[in-house]
């Protein structure tokens, strides 16, 4: 009896000393930031939660060149630091760490974070996606040496060698032409026999010098030593296998959802895409979601921050509203 007299004090006490936020945004990339953006502009108490790096997947990419009032282009990692220093002239609170998990109240929404627990009157998911896996022997075993999925990153160490890209859209090619800037040859291996990419994107490519093409072709095995040294390719017209030397594998196959603090709290698609309405509410009174975490037709960074500003426009009405 002592004990338990001694506990339930405690819990009150922290319960009643950590005031609510409006808004809990998990996730620094383009959608969250501008969720932040719009929340901040209308003064509200906003926590903004990251894992990594503010920017997200954005900030990865060489180059954008399809951002609206960008006729040049503009570097990822340029857009994801306009971003930040945007947000933070509107001091939001931002923690590190990774949401483990999030529960629906009836009067709050409560995030759990490296243990601790916050709460909201709203939350929105905007926790994006990670490159998928080709799921080939071989890839776990050289990731970091020679399997990469990040050009920006690891580009530069293949300096006049012979690499191939895995993918056909607009995120493989774009990778693929990054990387002639250092390495001697850059081959594309596509299960299809056109590009999936934007035409633009695709012209550009196959008229480049140092870009080959695999077509109807799929990886089936990554070799090696202590490095990547070829892969395992098969021709899906003739079923025949080969081995192709190379120095590294880059793969851009597609993206697979964060949705790890959220299973069970909001309905899925059948590819684990949180489902949402035009206005990004979930199942879930008070949870939104926006950007690539979000079933849709197209993910690019201009339709993340677009998910972020209705995003949380929808918080601050459903807050307003007193739920």
């Amino acid at each position: 009896m002592p004990t338990k007299l001694q506990t339930k004090p405690q819990q009150s006490i922290i319960i009643e000393e950590q005031k609510p936020y409006d808004l809990i945004i998990i996730g620094g990339g383009p959608a969250g930031m501008t969720a932040a953006l719009y929340a901040l502009r209308a003064r509200l108490n906003v926590l903004l939660i990251e894992k990594m790096i503010l920017g997200g997947l954005a900030s990865t990419t060489y180059q954008i060149d399809n951002y609206p009032g960008f006729p040049d282009g503009i570097s990822g990692q340029e857009l994801a630091q306009r971003l930040e220093n945007q947000i933070k002239k509107l001091f939001p609170k931002i923690i590190w760490g990774r949401a483990v998990g999030v529960k629906n109240g009836k009067h709050f929404r409560e995030v759990t974070v490296d243990g601790q627990a916050h709460f909201a009157k709203a939350v929105i998911v905007a926790t994006g996606s990670e490159p998928a896996k080709l799921g080939v022997p071989g890839e776990e075993t050289f990731t970091g040496r020679g399997v990469s999925y990040c050009a920006v990153c690891d580009g530069a160490f293949y300096q006049d060698k012979n690499i191939v890209v895995v993918g056909g859209g607009n995120s493989a090619v774009e990778e693929a032409l990054f990387l002639t800037r250092y390495a001697g040859k850059v081959s594309i291996i596509h299960r299809r026999d056109e590009l999936r990419a934007d035409r633009i994107v695709a012209e550009k490519a196959q008229s480049h010098p140092k870009i080959y093409f695999h077509w109807h072709s799929t990886v089936e095995e990554i070799i090696g030593d202590k490095t990547v040294t070829g892969i395992v390719l098969k021709d899906l017209v003739s079923n025949k296998k080969s081995t192709v030397q190379t120095d590294g594998v880059f793969v851009y196959i597609g993206y697979h959802p964060n949705v790890e603090a959220v299973k069970g709290v909001v309905k899925l698609d059948e590819r684990g895409f949180i489902i949402t309405d035009e206005n990004m509410k979930t199942s879930a009174p008070g949870i939104f979601a926006a950007g690539d975490i979000r079933a849709k037709s197209l993910r690019q960074v201009v339709t993340a921050a677009a998910d972020g500003a209705i995003a949380a426009n929808s918080a601050r009405e459903f807050i307003e509203k007193g739920h």
